[in-house]
């Protein structure tokens, strides 16, 4: 067996053995705003609920590991001492994961994500409108952990206000665990779906994505693509050029005969087919062509 002393492994190492041996754990979607109005958007897997009487949930934002800086989400939380915690099911899983995306500052990851803005009812964090159920919550303690790369900061929250969507509700209006679908975090790109297992997500790249605010919108409309489809296509650094489009509208058969059928239904079908086996650049030159 591998013994490994805390102290004498880089901590990224000791990140990913952490991760990749306490799982699944649930992810915690929070939506926080600053002092000037600025909307924020973010997942945490450092993340549970911790009493019913008052109801606590503790999430924690841990200082980034590469170069020790924090997150807006614990800048916003101190400033403003109010969050809105959502919870992640398997339909926005992939706008989840885009939303951790390091944009700048003041760009909101619910226009980058395609997310709904709902008004709360006492905060003044927006709920996300397809969360299954959101939290709305009062901030209060924020305990820092430590004062290096990866130290944690755990974000004490009490539930001021919860909102479940009928949808996922069973004849007694208890939470059906398999209408919810809830995923949760394991190690490295691994999510975990409660009522099938394990599946992979890549994680968004490490340069700025477009986000679905950047697809076009007779794409960003589409009737067959989903949210998921929508997440993956905004992970990308930038849209193919007119010649890559060109060139790929002429290379098969089957292609040039979907594409004369100017039928738009169904060519979403053969790109959300592509989405699904991985080839995220053939979807985005057949939408665009």
């Amino acid at each position: 067996m591998l013994s490994i002393d805390p102290k004498e492994v880089p901590t990224s190492k000791l990140h990913s053995y952490l991760l990749g041996a306490v799982g699944p754990r649930p992810i915690a979607f929070a939506s926080t705003i600053d002092g000037e109005g600025n909307v924020n958007l973010s997942p945490f897997s450092f993340f549970n609920v911790y009493s019913s009487n008052p109801p606590i949930m503790i999430f924690s934002a841990n200082r980034r590991v590469r170069d020790n800086t924090t997150k807006h989400t614990l800048e916003n939380v101190i400033e403003t001492k109010e969050v809105v915690i959502n919870v992640v099911n398997y339909d926005i899983v992939q706008q989840t994961s885009l939303s951790s995306t390091e944009y700048p500052k003041g760009v909101n990851e619910f226009e980058k994500t395609g997310l709904t803005m709902l008004k709360s009812d006492i905060v003044k964090p927006f709920r996300v409108g397809e969360s299954p159920v959101q939290f709305e919550c009062r901030v209060n303690e924020v305990i820092a952990l430590g004062e290096e790369g990866g130290a944690g900061n755990l974000i004490v929250c009490e539930v001021l206000k919860l909102h479940v969507s009928e949808a996922i509700l069973d004849e007694n209006q208890h939470i059906d665990q398999f209408k919810i679908d809830l995923v949760s975090r394991m190690g490295g790109n691994w999510y975990s779906r409660a009522n099938l297992g394990m599946f992979e997500v890549p994680k968004p790249l490490s340069v700025i994505g477009i986000g679905i605010d950047g697809i076009p919108s007779e794409i960003r409309c589409s009737k067959v693509l989903t949210g998921n489809d929508l997440g993956i296509l905004g992970n990308v650094a930038a849209l193919p050029s007119k010649e890559e489009v060109i060139i790929f509208s002429e290379s098969s058969n089957s292609i040039k005969e979907l594409l004369k059928t100017d039928n738009k239904e169904e060519v979403h079908k053969k790109a959300q087919e592509m989405i699904a086996n991985n080839d995220v650049l053939s979807a985005w030159k057949l939408l665009l062509a």
